[in-house]
């Protein structure tokens, strides 16, 4: 397909070369399609080398080497992809936080029809466009990290449930304080004015200010424990190319997680009621009641625990000499297969070919790159649980240890085996 450049540069006719949003997006799809054809013509048998049709230990190394190569160049146009989406997505955003200032205009017009516009109804209006301004000016400083989503993505580039719920209660605390201001600076001296300084009171906000401490404290708690355990090869961390809405109720290897999705539900409901208080009751600041509060609490401690639990390092169990159908028992040589048995060898967000090809496994002395075996739709090698790999020639007889590193670059124990002559 012929690629037009125009005047100002911008690419046309599904561009591939990653230079914008709609070009790196074509490239990215057509470098997977080729890698899954050429994938499947492996496993097939296809497109192997006839010189190395004799050795089926040689041709899957070939094949292994081939596939690790394009995998290499899919990995390269995701993160092309995923750079563009964030450049892109700073004007989407800028948009949305447009389009919601618009709806609650919209909306305070329409139910004022039978009321009449109110100083509060004006009040509400100011934090709104407030509210809006301050956020379109983080959206423009941070356009090259997502806009208004910047704050909200982790260092792995997910989209982080805990600022995401910590955002959105600091973002309606924000908004309910702002309104309170606009109504006291429109208000006279007097009764009013009064009221509108006690809504302000602690007694009226206790539970609002328990809540936002404790989601606040949370984000800022879940990022040093992962940080912590990542650091202390306790737990096993891999980018994304680039942050899915999806990344708030799933774990890095996209299931859904139930720890994330009672965090987020639970909040949506708390978050929803205060609104609701606020909308009824605009002259102080929502006042949650300590049953809906302790709600939030228990949500929290579980959505920390969780943190807590999950994860952990890869662990070998055994390595066995890998038996074709056929073939004898015998003891391990140099150049047999052996199978490592274990747990946590793919950990979450691994499971992407070009992170699969990063697996090694230390024999001795001598690092192994495990070999990618094709299957239709996948591979067979390696695996969470197992991986097969040849022992190398440069091994020497005797005692030697084996140990699995991952793509996170988190080590496996030892387990020692036996190879003879």
């Amino acid at each position: 397909m012929a690629v037009q450049v125009t005047e100002k540069g911008a690419h046309e006719g599904g561009c591939a070369c990653g230079d914008c949003p709609h070009g790196a997006r074509t490239g990215h799809r057509r470098a997977v399609a080729e890698f899954l054809a050429q994938r499947d013509k492996l496993a097939s048998g296809d497109g192997l080398p006839a010189a190395l049709a004799h050795s089926a230990a040689a041709s899957r190394q070939w094949a292994s080497d081939a596939l690790t190569q394009s995998a290499a160049a899919v990995a390269e146009r995701g993160r092309a992809e995923g750079r563009a989406w964030l450049h892109q997505m700073w004007r989407r955003t800028l948009l949305a936080v447009a389009a919601a200032g618009t709806l609650f205009l919209l909306a305070q017009a329409l139910t004022a029809i039978d009321s009449g516009w109110t100083a509060a109804r004006t009040a509400g209006a100011l934090a709104a466009a407030l509210t809006g301004g301050a956020l379109l000016a983080v959206g423009h400083a941070q356009r090259a990290h997502g806009g208004v989503l910047a704050p909200l993505v982790g260092e792995d580039n997910r989209l982080s449930t805990s600022r995401a719920v910590a955002a959105a209660w600091v973002l309606l605390t924000v908004f309910a304080v702002l309104v309170l201001t606009a109504r006291l600076a429109l208000s006279a001296p007097g009764r009013e004015r009064s009221a509108l300084l006690d809504g302000l009171q602690l007694g009226f906000s206790v539970g609002l200010l328990t809540v936002v401490a404790v989601v606040s404290g949370a984000a800022v708690l879940v990022r040093r424990v992962v940080v912590v355990r990542v650091q202390a090869q306790r737990l096993q961390k891999l980018p994304a190319d680039r942050p899915r809405l999806s990344d708030l109720i799933t774990d890095d290897a996209g299931r859904g997680s139930f720890t994330d999705v009672q965090y987020v539900l639970v909040s949506t409901g708390a978050l929803a009621f205060a609104a609701v208080r606020l909308a009824r009751d605009p002259g102080r600041l929502p006042d949650l009641p300590w049953g809906l509060a302790a709600l939030m609490l228990v949500s929290a401690a579980t959505y920390l625990a969780g943190k807590l639990a999950e994860g952990g390092r890869p662990v070998i169990l055994s390595v066995v000499r890998a038996r074709e159908p056929g073939d004898l028992d015998a003891p391990i040589r140099t150049g047999d297969d052996i199978e490592i048995r274990g747990t946590g060898f793919v950990p979450p967000g691994a499971g992407a070919p070009d992170r699969l090809a990063r697996v090694v496994v230390r024999v001795g002395a001598v690092h192994a790159h495990v070999p990618l075996v094709p299957v239709p739709g996948g591979f067979t090698n390696p695996t969470d649980s197992a991986l097969t790999v040849p022992v190398p020639v440069d091994i020497p007889p005797g005692r030697v240890e084996v140990q699995v590193i991952t793509a996170a670059g988190v080590e496996s124990n030892r387990c020692a085996v036996e190879v003879t002559d």
